[in-house]
């Protein structure tokens, strides 16, 4: 196979494809809630696009400092949109890569204890925390199936109309089809739903025809970043989070590559990762973590060698360079949008249920952490001003429904899993972790 370019690039295609909805959704999403131009909009997409693949490369490529080794594809975490969202509507888009970049830092330099540190995220920690993320994306979701918040014609049925067609397009794929097709089912509806948009008169390719055929990648694009504590906060635990599913990633890979990995291995995907997030921080991008979509193709293609990573990883890069690719999306309708996010924030609950499947239910006190993290974590989101009142200093962690609801977890964790047992008795919750 290694000598036979046309298969390798067409893999490398597959794999492009595998990840290239969940890649371009999350600029779209946040961009759009951050009320961004046309043009700040292309540069989004496209640069996010390009350093997937930058994140990618920086991933298989192993050496003494950086990356797993293994066919890992890298892509915008889903579990930053909500934070995201949040902390550009509070603080103002500087402060989204501010806290970016501090949490790329922190990620490389907990890369070599994080296996210690894991201990602190067992299933009923990370499960609680994506759930509560899941959750506070579904009203996004809902306002994009509407036609946009303060869009003149949200709510009209054209709008519901398409929404619903992209989700239907994505059950019926999802119901009829097997393998590949399904693994691109959400990108398939979303250019159904486009189609039909456009049919209706509800698509402009403006900004396509004003985008170029070339860009460089320009450094703090918009804007110097600025530093807050709260969003700082809270894109770390995002980052531990997706560290943790990571892990899973990495094994599973290991297994399917029957590659045994160790501390330092682990230690040096963390690296990867937290430099990828760096990256993203400094131009302007995002978080990135592992995509699992990527894996289930390596398991469904039987082909496991890195050559394939590596050309899915060039060909991001070449396609971020070509803002007329990254405008293509942006002329996707937000009620289109809309209907693939439902699906997509939905499997982000999903992922969070599945995590809390490996918690023991007949644990009154697991049972406890995740009412009280979810049900603070999802409060807060709701209802903002109800710590209004409290000092500042206190107040300042209370801001974030996320931040709250995971530290929830975290210390309820501590207290009632933790605390007078033995160290030997969290080997178990470490193993968990990692499987999750």
């Amino acid at each position: 196979m290694n000598q036979n370019p046309l298969k390798l690039a067409s893999l490398g295609i597959q794999h492009v494809l595998a990840m290239y909805a969940g890649a371009v959704i999350v600029p779209l999403i946040v961009g759009g809630a951050l009320g961004l131009t046309a043009e700040q909009l292309t540069y989004l997409v496209s640069i996010d696009i390009m350093m997937c693949g930058i994140a990618t490369l920086l991933q298989v490529w192993k050496n003494k400092f950086f990356g797993i080794g293994l066919p890992v594809v890298l892509g915008c975490t889903f579990t930053a949109v909500g934070p995201m969202i949040t902390i550009g509507g509070n603080y103002g888009i500087t402060s989204i890569y501010g806290a970016i970049l501090v949490s790329g830092l922190f990620v490389i330099l907990v890369a070599t204890f994080f296996g210690k540190l894991v201990r602190f995220f067992p299933p009923v920690v990370t499960g609680s925390v994506v759930t509560i993320i899941g959750l506070t994306l579904v009203p996004v979701a809902m306002n994009n199936m509407a036609g946009g918040e303060g869009s003149p014609d949200f709510g009209s049925t054209e709008n519901v109309i398409l929404a619903f067609t992209t989700l239907l397009v994505i059950l019926v794929l999802y119901k009829f089809t097997k393998g590949f097709v399904r693994a691109i089912s959400i990108l398939i509806g979303i250019i159904v739903g486009t189609i039909i948009a456009s049919i209706m008169g509800k698509v402009n390719f403006s900004a396509v025809g004003e985008a170029s055929f070339f860009h460089m990648p320009q450094p703090f694009y918009f804007g110097m970043p600025t530093f807050d504590l709260i969003p700082i906060l809270t894109m770390i635990l995002v980052a531990m989070v997706s560290l943790v599913e990571s892990t899973g990633v990495y094994f599973a890979l290991g297994d399917i590559t029957n590659k045994k990995l160790k501390d330092k291995d682990l230690a040096s995907g963390y690296r990867a990762e937290g430099l990828a997030i760096v990256f993203g921080g400094i131009f302007n991008a995002f978080p990135y973590t592992t995509f699992s979509q990527n894996v289930g193709l390596i398991q469904l293609s039987g082909v496991k060698t890195k050559n394939v990573i590596y050309v899915a990883g060039a060909f991001l890069v070449i396609l971020g360079l070509v803002p007329k690719i990254g405008a293509l999306t942006t002329v996707i309708p937000s009620s289109v949008l809309g209907g693939a996010m439902l699906a997509m924030f939905g499997m982000v609950i999903a992922s969070g249920i599945k995590m809390l499947s490996k918690v023991d239910f007949n644990s009154q006190e697991n049972l406890l952490i995740i009412a009280c993290s979810v049900g603070l974590g999802v409060g807060v989101t709701f209802v903002p001003t109800i710590f209004a009142n409290l000092p500042e200093n206190i107040r300042i962690i209370t801001e974030s429904g996320i931040v709250v609801g995971s530290l929830t977890a975290i210390i309820l964790n501590i207290v009632f899993n933790m605390l007078g047992k033995k160290s030997g008795v969290n080997e178990e919750e470490v193993e968990q972790a990692k499987a999750s």
